[in-house]
């Protein structure tokens, strides 16, 4: 029959006529005619062409479409990567783009189009897409062969488009042999996407779990290939370097514990990667000023709530007010530089780093805090002040703590034993110690470190900083910065209970931060040089020989603050901080066991001290009776008879008697010595967990001390329970006796000469409770009768809105103008004054807590309820109220884990008007 309209194929696509060879011809690629704005295609400058116009008109409309998804797609890509300082300018659309008006004739060109087809290919993906399975198409001879000797294809074509389809297949395997194998070769390779089927609401809900979980779980390794890969490359990268000849002795040592540099995912821009110095990856943080510490007391129960005038609280007894005085007096008597490197600061205001373990990059989070400001919807915090939400979990932060690049768990050093002696070990590490810290040079990660610094010496207040005798004295920033370390292990450790006897990783598994947090503040307490003369390292390694120049001193100036009264935890940090980065294990090891012998000594002393005078004469003849005997050096007994000895030479035992021990019996002193050097062990094992990864072993109360010393090197081989004495874990790097003898004698100049304050500076046995809200009555009626007539002590006046604060039991005025001082409300300046911002208010009036955090505060609820388990907010109803202890001691915690922002979401300002 002839054909009804113009021939549509074209001797360029087949290379006959006959339709039997056409079908299995496969077609690369067509030339059509497709708009100048078509993204994608090859292009060519328009020439003469048989490419029929009808097919170009067709294509022309979808090319425009794809041009515009293109279009849009890459303006986006553009916004995501702009820098900060572009990000708010508007982006529009380049001018050069040619935009077709409805009913106009686009400007044509023509295109080279990729195709890769063949008409039997076509028509079994046609197959396929009308079946909605893939591989739907099964040759029938495959199972009959029969079907290609006698085809039974009927007359009167009849039923759906699949059939239809696999007549015309059956038609072209039957005429040509090549046909039918080509199509079986295309049953085996193609397996084309099966358009998704329309499903109905009640089949969704119906969905298999078990295939859900199972795609999660093959995207999930996939992810894990891929990062495995990434990782993979960069080690075939960094192996294929080559090393000067001396060091490849050390490369073949160490390429066992190589371990691949840590991979961070960016929760902004979704790209995974390693953090660099050009563009640095950091940990999402909050950063909070803290007085948590600063409320642990001596006694182990808790402080109760003052109902009657006779209960009165005082807080001499705090751990915040008795370090307080401490700095003071040694302040008093000895060099102000030298005082601020003998004792920690933070117990208030301290700065507690928190993170909710998300990283991202710098630039995107720049980027990110540029389109909160731009963002017009009323928030919960303050983008101004640097506050926002972690874009992924949503928990508020106010900081980014840059991520130094290198292995998220350091070396692998810990295994392996040192064969170096002691004392080339002590020495390696004071020559490492008087290496000059070099000012980073200009790169992204340094300003990075350089901001998050500046960020955190902002959190706290300047007069929980500022405690040199000259203001403004570097020596400030010094002791800030190694207390901020201090600080936040002395928080995990209350987290952890007050002890390591639970062990395991930290409290908050993957959300610690502490090894950034201390590369940031080595990277600036490297550029802090101690003199070689004052190093306390020199001190407690070798013995000073010119003693007649350091008495000429003495009478000129204030001396330096004597060894055995300085905090060995803060000389732990100064000497760790302000070392070269990464610290190796026998370094950090040889650390310890100097400081320890320094710990132990300050026990003896202090013990000495409390021992009556029958004692110490007893104890010293035994001890010089034993001095000569092979474990000398290791046996308390003759090191505290040494250490009564020396300071017997001065003035110490001739004042008046201290607190003394009940029962003085080598049990005893051997439990006292335990108890007074756990706090420095828990301490170093923290910061050995922190800096070199391993969980901590667990263990009960009363092995703690021998298993974290031994886990800490100290103690080199286990000993039985009943054998083992804790001056089994000194190692002298000197002669013990020199150096008790040069310490000692520090203190009895220093006896000489004021003799009322030598025993007062003792360093004692720390016995610190874990930090308490004030223990409240059972009924509220008790707090409301005492309190909601009682006067205010700044004004004088019956308060409007009576508060008093859970932490301390201070009276104060809410909402009242009558105490303001400098636009703050009594309640602000409290929270201020007690918390370091954080403030919680019982409201006398209305029964409810209020609590302040920095410039926001929120309503907490009420902890008294009536006997059906409800809250009476405001006293509306007049029902007795009793204490709910659940909901206290929910409420401590929180105040303890500082997690007030994350837990309480409805906050607002309150401008100092509380």
């Amino acid at each position: 029959e002839s054909a009804c309209g113009q021939e549509r194929c074209h001797d360029s696509w087949f290379p006959g006529s006959n339709l039997v060879s056409n079908m299995r011809h496969f077609i690369n690629y067509v030339r059509v005619r497709v708009p100048e704005t078509a993204p994608e295609v090859k292009r060519e400058p328009p020439a003469s062409t048989s490419s029929d116009g009808l097919a170009s008109s067709q294509n022309s409309g979808t090319a425009q479409v794809f041009s515009l998804v293109a279009e849009r797609r890459k303006k986006f890509q553009e916004i995501i990567n702009r820098n900060t300082s572009e990000a708010n300018q508007v982006v529009r659309p380049k001018t050069s783009m040619k935009w077709s008006a409805p009913g106009a004739t686009p400007q044509l060109t023509t295109a080279i189009l990729e195709v890769k087809e063949s008409i039997l290919s076509l028509l079994i993906k046609l197959h396929h897409k009308l079946s909605g399975k893939q591989n739907s198409y099964y040759p029938p001879w495959l199972d009959d062969v029969d079907v290609l000797i006698h085809p039974e294809i009927p007359r009167y074509s009849h039923g759906d488009g699949m059939m239809a389809v696999e007549r015309i297949l059956l038609k072209a395997a039957v005429q040509s042999r090549l046909n039918k194998r080509i199509i079986e070769e295309i049953c085996r390779k193609v397996t084309p996407p099966v358009p998704p089927k329309k499903i109905s609401s009640a089949e969704k809900k119906t969905l298999d779990k078990e295939e859900r979980r199972q795609k999660a779980r093959e995207r999930q390794q996939k992810l894990l290939a891929e990062f495995a890969s990434r990782q993979k490359s960069f080690m075939e990268t960094a192996m294929d370097v080559e090393s000067p000849d001396a060091d490849v002795a050390m490369e073949v040592a160490t390429s066992e514990q190589h371990v691949s540099e840590a991979i961070y995912d960016c929760v902004i821009c979704g790209q995974s990667g390693p953090s660099t110095e050009d563009r640095p990856t950091g940990l999402v943080v909050l950063l909070q000023a803290s007085s948590v510490l600063g409320q642990c007391r001596n006694s182990t129960e808790p402080k109760k709530l003052p109902t009657t005038e006779e209960e009165q609280i005082y807080p001499w007894d705090t751990c915040a007010a008795l370090h307080d005085v401490r700095l003071t007096t040694l302040q008093r008597y000895f060099k102000d530089s030298s005082c601020l490197q003998a004792v920690s600061i933070g117990w208030e205001g301290g700065v507690y780093v928190q993170t909710c373990g998300h990283t991202l990059h710098i630039d995107c989070h720049k980027s990110y805090m540029e389109s909160l400001r731009n963002d017009q919807v009323l928030q919960g915090f303050s983008v101004d002040k640097g506050e926002f939400t972690c874009p992924l979990c949503r928990q508020f932060a106010n900081s980014v703590l840059p991520c130094y690049p290198g292995n998220n768990v350091e070396r692998s050093l810990w295994q392996s034993h040192s064969n170096k002696c002691m004392q080339d070990l002590v020495q390696e590490v004071e020559d490492l110690q008087e290496q000059l810290g070099t000012f980073p040079s200009e790169t992204n990660l340094s300003k990075e470190m350089e901001s998050v610094m500046k960020d955190i010496k902002s959190t706290t207040q300047k007069k929980y900083t500022d405690y040199s005798k000259s203001p403004g004295s570097p020596d400030n920033d010094f002791l800030f910065m190694y207390s901020v370390a201090r600080t936040n292990l002395e928080l995990e450790l209350v987290h952890r209970g007050g002890n390591l006897c639970s062990g395991g990783a930290s409290t908050a598994g993957k959300r610690s931060c502490l090894n950034q947090l201390f590369h940031v503040l080595a990277m600036h307490m490297r550029l802090y040089s101690i003199d070689s003369a004052y190093n306390p390292w020199r001190k407690l390694t070798q013995p000073m020989q010119d003693k007649n120049s350091e008495q000429v001193l003495i009478s000129e100036e204030l001396p330096e603050v004597p060894v055995l009264y300085r905090d060995v935890s803060s000389l732990l940090l100064i000497q760790i901080l302000t070392m070269p980065q990464p610290l190796h294990k026998e370094h950090f090891t040889c650390i310890i066991k100097v400081l320890f012998t320094l710990l132990y000594t300050q026990a003896l002393a202090a013990l000495s001290v409390k021992c009556s005078a029958e004692d110490r004469m007893a104890w010293k003849e035994s001890g010089a009776l034993k001095k000569n005997t092979p474990s000398g050096e290791k046996s308390w007994e003759v090191l505290l008879g040494h250490v009564i000895s020396e300071l017997s030479t001065g003035k110490i035992y001739e004042e008046g008697e201290t607190e003394e021990l009940t029962v003085v019996n080598p049990d005893s002193v051997e439990c006292y010595l335990q108890q007074f050097c756990l706090p420095f062990l828990r301490i170093t094992s923290l910061l050995q967990h922190h800096l070199f990864g391993g969980d901590l072993p667990s263990c009960q109360e009363d092995e703690e001390f021998t298993v974290l010393a031994s886990c800490l090197g100290l103690l080199p081989s286990f000993q039985s329970a009943h054998q083992f004495t804790s001056a089994s874990c000194l190692d002298w790097p000197v002669p013990a006796f020199d150096m008790i003898s040069q310490w000692c004698s520090e203190l009895a100049s220093f006896a000489d000469r004021h003799p009322d304050q030598v025993k007062a500076l003792l360093i004692q046995e720390p016995k610190w409770d874990l930090p308490r809200l004030l223990q409240l009555p059972e009924n509220y009626n008790t707090i409301f009768q005492y309190y909601h007539r009682k006067t205010c002590t700044v004004c004088t006046k019956v308060p409007k809105d009576p508060a008093v604060c859970l932490v301390c039991g201070t009276f104060v005025c809410l909402k009242g103008l009558c105490c303001k001082q400098q636009s703050y409300c009594e309640c602000v300046l409290h929270s201020q004054n007690c918390g370091a911002g954080t403030g919680i208010f019982l409201l006398i009036n209305a029964s409810v807590i209020i609590i302040i955090r920095g410039h926001r505060f929120c309503l907490w609820g009420s902890v008294y309820l009536d006997a059906h388990g409800e809250e009476d907010r405001d006293l509306r109803r007049g029902k007795p109220l009793y204490i709910c202890k659940e909901r206290y001691k929910v409420l401590e915690q929180q105040w303890v884990s500082h997690t007030f922002d994350h837990i309480n979401k409805r906050w607002g300002p309150h401008y100092n008007g509380l």
